[in-house]
């Protein structure tokens, strides 16, 4: 069941929900705004590999904003810390976004139980798109869960910078099941 905004509010009140800085501006119906971090990253090979990490530029966003080019993927974060140890966090790009070209959480839009921190955002533009740093640009929502709570310990579980993929999250190795779930 998801949460309304009232009680995405009332559970941050109650210490049950992390959302910093919270502004109850930014609360909707069913969710709650989060803003574009200060950096991107954005791979510097022609062509990435699962099995290798990812070399990356980081990009600071100017004042006047920077221009998202097509068939990139960049990488951010949120500005706020979001996290809950009862609440399932689902983030989503915000559809004044989506009718400008822009895909958000193009494959990871769901967060895992009790992880808490600003989150990795992957970003791609289908066409030209300057963006600023502090926009808005999502909003996570908060589910109840059912069944045994089980928080996640995984590799990006305490991570609050733009992380590209961590090669054995991406392939499966048996022997990091945990990251696997990231």
């Amino acid at each position: 069941m998801i949460l309304t905004g009232q009680a995405i509010t009332e559970a941050v009140h109650r210490g049950e929900i992390t959302i910093s800085p919270f502004d109850e501006a930014m609360v909707n119906p069913n969710s709650y705004n989060y803003r574009l971090g200060r950096t991107l990253k954005v791979p510097t090979v022609e062509v990435t590999d699962a099995r290798l990490d990812t070399p990356c530029e980081e990009i600071e966003i100017p004042e006047g904003g920077y221009v998202l080019q097509p068939r990139t993927v960049y990488l951010s974060t949120t500005v706020e810390v979001i996290g809950s140890p009862l609440y399932v966090p689902s983030l989503i790009g915000r559809s004044s976004v989506g009718r400008l070209g822009l895909f958000l959480q193009i494959s990871a839009d769901l967060g895992q139980l009790g992880a808490c921190h600003s989150w990795t955002l992957e970003i791609v533009a289908v066409q030209p798109l300057r963006v600023y740093a502090g926009m808005k640009i999502g909003q996570v929502s908060f589910w109840t869960h059912e069944g045994h709570r089980q928080p996640y310990q995984g590799y990006y579980g305490h991570i609050s910078e733009a992380v590209p993929c961590h090669p054995h999250a991406a392939l499966g190795n048996p022997t990091h099941a945990l990251e696997m779930t990231a």
